[in-house]
């Protein structure tokens, strides 16, 4: 695997299947120099953007890179597929997975809990590591060994419902549904985005600890601090 970056230049950091960009924030703040790709239009993700799709751009372009988050769709791996059986959603972890080890780049694979991700190379990032309040927890996958924070217990009751009430009251809240902006911002550290894309994104505070140790195997400097 490539990790070599000995250029004056920010390292590049291509932000597969990247929503409105809270990912691709966090690598920012770590010292990347970060290109998103959605198959979506995403007007308001703050770094350069193409609408693609993410695997055709990664095999033509990826390597213009120095290293590679990806963030495959979850549906396929959460409640919503039981739920909608007459629905059919992508399943492409594995084949992401496979474009990223013919690279030979760096990379991070990011999914939710469920996602079949490889128990022996992933972490698990929680809101409670960083201060947030939601927990919020999403696992993150990388040939290279990755290190979390220390996991609190959960001791804050989480709203699903009435979240601007239980906010209020010292709760923290889920971040899904009828979120919208009115508590999502502050509790996912996004100010933004709108309710739909607070409710796919994530938050910059995990993708900035993991853009920390990315950063050093790309270029052996440790992470500048948070923009």
């Amino acid at each position: 695997m490539n990790t070599t970056h000995s250029s004056s230049r920010p390292p590049r950091l291509l932000d597969l299947f990247s929503c409105a960009g809270g990912a691709g924030t966090g690598y920012h703040r770590a010292g990347f120099d970060v290109v998103g790709v959605d198959i979506a239009d995403q007007p308001r993700y703050p770094f350069t953007f193409h609408r693609a799709d993410a695997l055709e751009f990664l095999t033509e372009h990826g390597h213009q890179f120095d290293a590679v988050h990806a963030s495959p769709p979850c549906q396929h791996y959460t409640p919503l597929h039981a739920l909608h059986p007459d629905k059919s959603y992508p399943d492409l972890v594995a084949a992401v997975r496979d474009a990223l080890d013919a690279l030979g780049r760096p990379y991070v694979i990011e999914n939710v809990m469920a996602a079949p991700l490889r128990k022996d190379r992933s972490i698990t990032l929680c809101g409670g590591m960083f201060g947030l309040r939601t927990y919020r927890h999403r696992r993150f996958e990388s040939p290279l060994p990755l290190a979390a924070p220390e996991h609190p217990k959960h001791v804050t009751r989480t709203a699903t419902r009435q979240r601007r009430q239980r906010w209020a009251e010292g709760w923290h809240i889920s971040v899904t549904g009828d979120v919208g902006r009115y508590v999502g911002p502050e509790a996912m550290g996004i100010d933004w985005m709108t309710g739909d894309e607070l409710c796919q994104a994530i938050p910059p505070a995990y993708t900035h600890h993991i853009g920390a140790q990315l950063l050093a195997a790309v270029t052996g400097h440790t992470t500048r601090e948070a923009a």
